[in-house]
């Protein structure tokens, strides 16, 4: 995986871990459920769309490989794997 082409899911992730430090933070702190519960889901929806970002980039990765007449990285069983791995 190359850092530069997943910068997108890198910022995603950065920002879920950010969010994710606040979650731990507002229970610890006795917060309201209500707010918890909609920080928590952002935080889910965040590295969802991440690993979305990871799976098509890999996707792309593999067409490519094709294309050039190279062996991919990964079959198409196995993205489709780690795309249900995802749902």
């Amino acid at each position: 995986m190359n850092a530069t082409v997943l910068a997108d899911a890198l910022t995603r992730l950065r920002r879920a871990h950010g969010q994710l430090g606040a979650v731990v933070n507002m229970i610890e702190n006795g917060d309201e459920c209500e707010r918890v519960l909609i920080q928590l889901a952002a935080v889910s929806k965040a590295l969802d769309r991440a690993g979305f970002k990871i799976i098509s980039t890999g996707m792309r990765q593999c067409q490519a490989a094709r294309e050039r007449g190279e062996q991919p990285p990964l079959s198409e069983e196995q993205l489709e794997k780690l795309f249900l791995a995802l749902s």
